[in-house]
């Protein structure tokens, strides 16, 4: 526990520099990835590179720096050629697409537990039903597939169905209740022969099982300071997020529990145990949260690590990590980790060739890009001596390097 009450009133000294690390690392791949989904969807995979300016948002790109240029620190994934009018376009490479090809096979192995994440996420909320907007937040968390609103919410009508109101907005509705289900991933791992036994009861209850805590070492004076009230709250005993949380006062010790296990839950849910920090706001009604969200997670950091790193704030289940990296990597954080390898970009800017119409090359194969030598290298994170992270994001940076070696 710790009193501070803004993220950005946390001393620098107590930032985890690995959970930092983890997410320079995580953003660098969301940009791309990004970028590859939207190649996608257009009928050739191909776009004019000034028609990506209405992204800069969501790659996070401010101007002036150039969109081309962030293409060019990736050759390995995006080509970049221009047409006889002098018109810049980008597609992917054959080893894109083939990566591409491969995170459809990933994602729909990976969509029956999906499927189960999200039937789970609507038992826990309050009418067991969910804004289809907001759960779309969640997309790339919770590893759905890029055709969630069209075809998979209706991939399995024995959980969940689309539902219309009368103001027009579609909700994901909970069809059935699995008892089996309503068991947290906490108490999966505890006590492992609730499961077993099959004699837990068809509505969830109150528990009593402590949550992990994973401070880091310069926390010790934190830990000492508030040895006791942390004590006295893991041993507090807190209802399931699966139970009915009406009855419960706002900002009372059991309230703030309960919000403390729902958030542990929806975290265990996503792929990397991670989310950013708006879209849980986002859910602060459906799911009996408080207000002030971020309070919470700061109040409890050795279940959370609140990362303020860019302009929005991640949150960590701290627990789920050694160091940097995921202890427990799913498919798709492979596939992930797979992309992060092939981005990095070092030597000199050529011109870009200029597609003819006489070219011999098809499809694709017209999409090119005069190659430099490029090597890969280490992502440009320093560390100040304070211990803390001094990190510039290399893709917003005119003429640097974009490296991502020795934390792939």
């Amino acid at each position: 526990m710790t009193s501070s009450k803004r993220v950005q009133d946390r001393s620098k000294k107590k930032r985890v520099h690995d959970l930092e690390v983890a997410t320079e690392k995580w953003k660098i791949v969301s940009k791309i990835i990004y970028l590859m989904e939207l190649l996608k969807q257009e009928p050739e995979m191909v776009i004019p590179v000034r028609s990506l300016e209405q992204h800069r948002r969501q790659i996070n790109l401010p101007k002036p720096h150039r969109i081309s240029d962030f293409l060019c620190k990736t050759p390995k994934l995006f080509e970049l050629y221009k047409d006889q009018k002098g018109v810049l376009w980008c597609g992917m490479t054959p080893k894109a697409e083939d990566l591409m090809e491969q995170q459809q096979r990933v994602i729909e192995d990976h969509s029956d537990k999906a499927a189960e994440h999200v039937t789970r996420f609507l038992m826990m909320s309050v009418e067991k039903r969910l804004p289809l907007e907001k759960i779309a937040h969640f997309r790339r968390d919770f590893g759905l597939s890029l055709d969630f609103r069209v075809h998979w919410v209706h991939k399995y009508p024995q959980h969940f169905k689309v539902v219309k109101a009368f103001d027009g907005i579609e909700f994901l509705e909970l069809v059935s209740w699995n008892p089996e289900w309503a068991i947290t991933e906490l108490e999966k791992k505890v006590v492992r022969e609730v499961t077993e036994s099959g004699s837990q009861s068809e509505f969830p209850g109150v528990l009593s099982l402590p949550f992990p805590l994973k401070f880091p070492s310069n926390y010790k004076r934190v830990y000492r300071y508030y040895a006791e009230k942390i004590q006295h709250f893991q041993e507090m005993s807190y209802l399931s997020p699966y139970a009915d949380a009406h009855g419960l006062k706002a900002g009372s010790l059991e309230f703030d529990k309960r919000a403390v296990a729902v958030m542990h839950e929806l975290l265990s849910f996503t792929i990397e145990k991670r989310l950013v920090t708006d879209h849980l706001t986002h859910f602060r009604w459906e799911l009996v949260m408080p207000q002030k969200l971020m309070r919470l997670l700061l109040k409890h950091c050795g279940i959370f690590y609140v990362s303020e790193r860019g302009k929005r704030f991640s949150v960590f289940l701290t627990e789920a990590y050694d160091g940097s990296e995921l202890i427990e990597k799913c498919p798709l954080v492979l596939w992930k980790e797979n992309i992060l390898g092939l981005v990095g970009y070092r030597g000199r800017k050529k011109k870009f060739e200029v597609c003819s119409e006489g070219s011999d090359v098809e499809g694709h194969g017209s999409l090119f890009l005069d190659q430099c030598d490029s090597e890969m290298g280490e992502l440009h994170v320093q560390i100040e001596q304070n211990g803390t992270l001094d990190y510039e994001d290399p893709v917003l940076v005119d003429g640097s390097e974009m490296n991502v070696g020795d934390i792939a």
